[in-house]
């Protein structure tokens, strides 16, 4: 099956649903495309997306969480768990993908993404927002066991995206760790953590953080 972004989201501005004191953007909507470019290289430094919003400064935006893209048929399983509808963007996603497991997307593996190039980065950690935007108690829980977290991008070459677009992979990493393995590692994995440690693949404070578990 052809990898293809299957819509671009923006986020919009609202209270924080689980309570903080602060905007959230986890509201991400479709819109017609998305211009991308690489942020700072620090959390607080913003998005990725031109004109997104990020509310949690400490936890989120940079260079390594410029862009975040989860599948459709993830949503689709979702949809079916959770008995409600779920539209693209409904997990706080830029891009709403199709026909690719980001599971078993490698770390730092590079894809061409309509006129943008984006590397696989880090992976996602369900958090108090995320688990009440979706009003599930236990989320945290429920989604880590399912292992399928997304992936965020690295912004390598800006450029615009847009719906309809192909994810085409431009290389394959040697290290053979994939993003199902990272999440694995981040969650407490500790077999899964000394292999990624291992590869050296990941970046700064995030290796660090696995290092200091094991």
């Amino acid at each position: 099956m052809t990898a293809v972004v299957l819509s671009t989201n923006i986020g919009h501005p609202q209270p924080d649903p689980g309570g903080a004191d602060r905007i959230s953007g986890i509201d991400k909507r479709p819109t017609t495309g998305i211009e991308v470019f690489a942020p700072g290289p620090n959390y607080g430094d913003g998005s990725g997306v031109r004109g997104d919003v990020i509310g949690d400064s400490l936890h989120h935006g940079g260079e390594h969480k410029a862009i975040y893209a989860f599948a459709r048929e993830e949503l689709n399983h979702w949809q079916a768990e959770l008995g409600r509808e779920l539209p693209s963007g409904s997990f706080g996603e830029n891009l709403t993908t199709t026909g690719l497991n980001l599971a078993e997307v490698l770390i730092n593996q590079r894809f061409q993404v309509g006129t943008a190039l984006l590397e696989i980065s880090v992976a996602r950690r369900p958090c108090r927002t995320f688990g009440a935007w979706l009003e599930q108690q236990g989320w945290m829980k429920t989604f880590t066991q399912r292992e399928q977290c997304g992936t965020y991008f690295r912004v390598i070459e800006p450029g615009r995206i847009s719906p309809g677009d192909l994810m085409t992979a431009v290389d394959n990493p040697e290290h053979g760790i994939t993003m199902g393995m990272a999440f694995r590692a981040k969650m407490g994995n500790k077999e899964a953590a000394r292999r990624v440690v291992e590869a050296q693949c990941l970046p700064g404070h995030h290796h660090e953080e696995l290092l200091k578990r094991l």
